[in-house]
């Protein structure tokens, strides 16, 4: 006895049992998008081109996620992938403190204290943890907060309840900071920006890894990298990177997550740092 049974319910029926939903399941999984491409331009011919094909190829193997930023003030070049994705910052952000510290301090005209230079120190070169720790807390979340604005670091969000290694960052905000430290400008004094690269300039040689690899000799180097492991996307290895020399003065920005162990981000890093510094010194 069917005529209880409503039109639609029959038809719907019947569709079940044909498969006529296959389709639909199908539809629910669509094939993945595909990666982003790297993006480059420059005053000097052929060179964008050349950066392009050979970033590409650096990454083609590699397991994970990596944003990379480029830009060399001497031929105007500057290159970008996924410019805009937010990472964990892990402490790669200690560089982001010692440039609020010295910007908080101007502002009130005073120089810092020696117990202010030891940690900043400890912070940089040895990449201590509690340092920067103290740090933050003395600064706090407003003069952070105001710092990102002076800086026109909008990407940036500083971690909450003293996480400072949980900042989201990206690398065209950290390019913004690079380059706030390597040119005259109205954010940072002079004094301010070469006491932060002399720093950044000596890194005990164990964490001299990533940006630096590959520069040739006779290229100054400023770096400051970052690591840590979560149980989402697994190791986030970063390196942020300044270099002046051989007719070029350039930054760069490598920012990588699902990473298997911290080696495999730092190998990533490398094989894109020795072609960005190989394709320079060329051109």
């Amino acid at each position: 006895m069917t005529s209880g049974i409503s039109r639609r319910a029959r038809v719907l029926a019947a569709a079940v049992g044909t498969g006529v939903l296959v389709p639909l399941v199908a539809a629910a999984t669509p094939a993945a998008a595909a990666p982003p491409a790297v993006t480059c331009t420059s005053a000097k011919a052929g060179l964008a081109a050349k950066l392009k094909k050979d970033i590409t190829a650096a990454l083609a193997t590699r397991k994970g996620t990596v944003a990379v930023g480029l830009y060399d003030r001497s031929t105007n070049t500057t290159c970008t992938l996924r410019a805009s994705s937010a990472y964990d910052s892990a402490s790669v952000v200690k560089v982001t403190v010692l440039a609020t510290l010295l910007w908080d301090a101007k502002k009130t005209n005073r120089y810092l204290t020696d117990r202010e230079n030891t940690l900043a120190k400890a912070m940089i070169t040895k990449s201590d943890n509690a340092a920067t720790s103290t740090l933050w807390k003395q600064l706090g979340m407003t003069k952070i907060k105001n710092f990102l604005k002076a800086a026109g670091m909008t990407q940036t969000t500083p971690g909450a309840n003293g996480y400072w290694g949980l900042t989201q960052i990206t690398v065209t905000d950290e390019q913004k900071l690079l380059k706030l430290l390597t040119a005259k400008n109205a954010v940072l004094s002079d004094n301010s920006r070469a006491y932060i690269v002399k720093l950044m300039g000596q890194v005990v040689s164990s964490q001299r890894w990533g940006t630096p690899y590959g520069v040739p000799s006779g290229v100054s180097v400023a770096v400051k990298n970052g690591w840590l492991q979560r149980s989402t996307n697994g190791w986030r290895v970063h390196s942020v990177g300044a270099f002046k020399g051989g007719g070029h003065d350039y930054v760069m920005t490598v920012l990588s997550h699902g990473n298997s162990t911290m080696n495999y981000g730092i190998a990533t890093i490398q094989a894109v740092a020795k072609v960005l510094h190989k394709d320079l010194a060329a051109s």
